[in-house]
């Protein structure tokens, strides 16, 4: 097409010009990228650990109650959800474990090894000892078994609210990976934890629900609610609103600076261009003399805004997943106290969609000055 090759001789005797708008678009892109990932990958790290590990949405005791029975059927309504990945039925305690002449408040949760492990990973996180959370069998974390000098196979009593004791041992120690948690959990299995109340079997004192979409939360535990009127049914939003507005002013933040940048280069690219109009314009009027419709002159300068917004945009997307990589291994390497960016590909290719867009739109200030051009004026104006 002529209009592409008379496009392409204009970028190539403007190497400089040309080279310009190409790395402003780059590096536009490159920001726009790099910094919406580094805002969704934190607003993920800080939700995953939250209630990464954690319960999103609960089933309680309804008021004046304590505990309440949970049985197959119970468990099939709520596994029956598509959108629950994960439940856990657990007996909820707080205690003292006697060490020495001291005593440390805990909180000890109870519950089958295999429903715990679905929610808090107990199993993988576990850095001494075993666990089966099989009869007298306890775990603790990490802190908690460091300040206090514990060790598997240590003998351990709890004493309870009611001033009465639980004989137990202590199997594993465990790193939920916060120092809060760490220093203060305790697991057991749902039987110990059970009797030490004096619950019948088949009562609990909660329902830990994850699942698939954490931001979910109010809508499944609004149907939970209604399948189970007589519990009352928390999720993890509504006792997090801080962190909900933390997260929204940081969506703000960045959605702002993407946009500003994308505001510059805009205006840097229409800018150039125009210039670039005023530059060609005698090789413009006499293209139009020979017959060129304003159409077609408007097109060759669309074609070097396409051109260079596809050449800016790749490589702007190129230089932010290098960033990231860079960005990512630091993270991975050690104790850096970053986290690891994780770039989505619906982001990165709507990035490069508004890179080429707002190069196309950059176009439009010398498309219509070419359009309004009189070839006979500017061949007689020399």
């Amino acid at each position: 097409m002529l209009e592409l090759r008379i496009a392409l001789r204009f970028l190539w005797r403007n190497k400089v010009q040309s080279l310009l708008i190409i790395l402003g678009i780059a590096i536009g892109i490159a920001v726009q990228v790099f910094v919406g990932s580094l805002i969704t990958s934190l607003q993920d790290s800080l939700v995953d650990e939250t209630v990464g590990s954690s319960a999103h949405v609960s089933l309680e005791p309804g008021d004046g109650q304590t505990a309440f029975a949970f049985t197959a059927e119970n468990r099939a309504t709520v596994s029956a959800d598509p959108r629950v990945t994960a439940l856990a039925p657990v007996q909820s305690l707080s205690a003292l474990v006697a060490v020495g002449e001291t005593s440390v408040p805990v909180a000890v949760k109870g519950g089958e090894l295999t429903d715990l492990d679905s929610i808090y990973g107990l199993s993988e996180k576990l850095v001494d000892g075993e666990i089966s959370l099989t009869g007298d069998r306890i775990a603790v974390g990490k802190e908690l078994a460091e300040q206090n000098g514990l060790a598997p196979g240590d003998a351990l009593r709890l004493v309870l609210a009611d001033g009465s004791t639980v004989e137990t041992v202590l199997e594993g120690v465990f790193d939920l990976g916060a120092q809060a948690a760490n220093e203060r959990s305790v697991f057991s299995g749902l039987e110990l934890a059970g009797s030490a109340l004096g619950r019948p079997a088949g009562q609990v004192s909660a329902v830990e629900v994850q699942i698939a979409d954490v931001f979910t939360s109010p809508e499944v535990a609004t149907d939970l609610g209604a399948a189970f009127p007589q519990l009352a049914v928390t999720e993890w939003q509504a006792k997090n609103s801080d962190l909900l507005t933390a997260l929204q002013s940081q969506s703000t933040s960045s959605y702002m600076i993407q946009v500003f940048v994308i505001i510059a280069v805009m205006l840097g690219i229409a800018s150039t261009l125009a210039i670039s109009a005023v530059q060609k314009t005698r090789q413009i009027g006499i293209l139009k003399a020979l017959g060129m419709s304003d159409a077609k002159t408007g097109l060759v300068f669309l074609y070097q805004a396409g051109i260079l917004g596809v050449i800016g945009t790749v490589l702007g997307i190129a230089v932010s997943l290098a960033l990231i990589a860079v960005f990512s291994s630091v993270a991975r390497s050690g104790d850096s106290g970053l986290f690891p960016i994780e770039p989505r590909l619906g982001f990165v290719l709507l990035s490069a969609g508004i890179g080429i867009a707002i190069a196309l739109i950059s176009a439009i200030i010398p498309f219509r000055k070419t359009a309004r051009l009189d070839p006979i004026q500017v061949i007689q104006g020399g």
